[in-house]
């Protein structure tokens, strides 16, 4: 078979260890699981209540164009209907973007370390990646306009950035966004949009209106807590949405997806503790990092990247020994930290006791 050079080195993504497979390593009988930035404190009952009283039509197709989802997500945002695409999580419509702008004759340009689908799918695609480190944790967005060329096609921006945690604040997006050229597609990357308490952050939906070549990505993964359901959306102006609709395959969002997306925006009340527990938590942790002199990123997200200046798949090891499954830094390209998804005050505590220990023995 004449498979895509490509393929033959890539590797696929790599998930952490499931809770069970920990347990069973490790004969543990709690296991905290502190890597996958989830939300601890789950979804809405508002959508638990909703998929328990639709179950009875699983033997049916959903429907493709998710019509109540799009009408729900079209008040809530205040844009067109035409305005919007749904996809299964954020990722598949990084996928489908991938797929419609990138090609062996294309070049595409992202920050270094980020979220790892942009690469991931653009040398599926053969396209030519340029990849532009962080400075201390933030985009330079200054080296990003510079790497652009003749065969740039797409720009990704994560922000609030993952793994780090930091953000672009709206005075540096906005002259960033006047010196991309109009025909280069702008993806805009807010999974974790709705932790953010930045008060310089921007409006990113005001700014499709005002960029013709700007896509923002928003995901129900995360402060929703409907990680397993996978729904996310992207919001463009109709032409950018005209043409990424037909790459989309059918039915890519699934029938509870469509109605448990629907409740939790109806349940903003559930969104607004989940994310001033949040912050309670990552005080905690800063607290812990100022006591023990540790170098962190102010995290607009619900995870702190923490440099504890040793491996960091030691310090992983360690955590997931005493019960708590973190993500080591060194696969995220920050070799000596751990980056620790903030849980419950309880799993806090419980997390930064044992790296309190792990830090005394070494």
């Amino acid at each position: 078979m004449r498979w895509k050079e490509q393929l033959l080195t890539l590797t696929p993504y790599q998930p952490g260890k499931s809770i069970d497979a920990v347990k069973k390593q490790f004969k543990l009988e709690k296991i905290v699981k502190l890597a996958s930035n989830e939300n601890p404190f789950g979804c809405s009952p508002a959508v638990v209540e909703a998929l328990q009283t639709n179950l009875s039509g699983l033997a049916i197709y959903p429907d493709g164009y998710a019509t109540h989802l799009r009408e729900k997500l079209s008040e809530f945002l205040n844009v067109d209907e035409e305005e919007l695409i749904l996809g299964n999580g954020s990722d598949n419509l990084i996928q489908i973007i991938s797929r419609s702008l990138l090609h062996p004759n294309a070049s595409t340009i992202m920050a270094t370390p980020s979220f790892s689908q942009y690469k991931h799918n653009a040398v599926i695609e053969g396209a030519v990646v340029k990849e532009l480190p962080l400075i201390n944790g933030e985009h330079d967005l200054e080296a990003m306009l510079a790497a652009i060329d003749e065969q740039t096609n797409v720009i990704w921006v994560c922000s609030p950035n993952n793994p780090t945690g930091t953000y672009i604040p709206e005075n540096k997006l906005i002259p960033f966004l006047d010196k991309v050229p109009p025909h280069i597609l702008v993806v805009l990357d807010e999974a974790y949009f709705e932790y953010v308490v930045a008060e310089d952050y921007y409006d990113s939906i005001r700014l499709t209106r005002k960029y013709e070549n700007l896509i923002v990505l928003r995901t129900f993964s995360k402060i929703y807590g409907m990680a397993a359901l996978r729904v996310g959306y992207g919001v463009a102006n109709r032409a950018i949405i005209k043409v990424l609709e037909p790459v989309r395959e059918p039915f890519n969002v699934n029938s509870l997806g469509q109605l448990g997306a629907i409740a939790a925006i109806n349940d903003q009340e559930f969104v607004e503790v989940c994310k001033e527990k949040n912050r309670q938590g990552l005080s905690q942790f800063y607290d812990f990092c100022e006591q023990n002199q540790l170098d962190y990123y102010p995290s607009q997200t619900n995870f702190i990247l923490i440099d504890l200046k040793v491996d960091g798949d030691v310090a992983f090891q360690f955590l997931q020994e005493k019960g708590y499954i973190v993500r080591s830094g060194k696969a995220l390209g920050f070799p000596t930290a751990v980056r620790i998804t903030v849980g419950s005050s309880e799993q806090n505590e419980g997390v930064l006791q044992a790296l309190s220990e792990f830090l005394d023995k070494n």
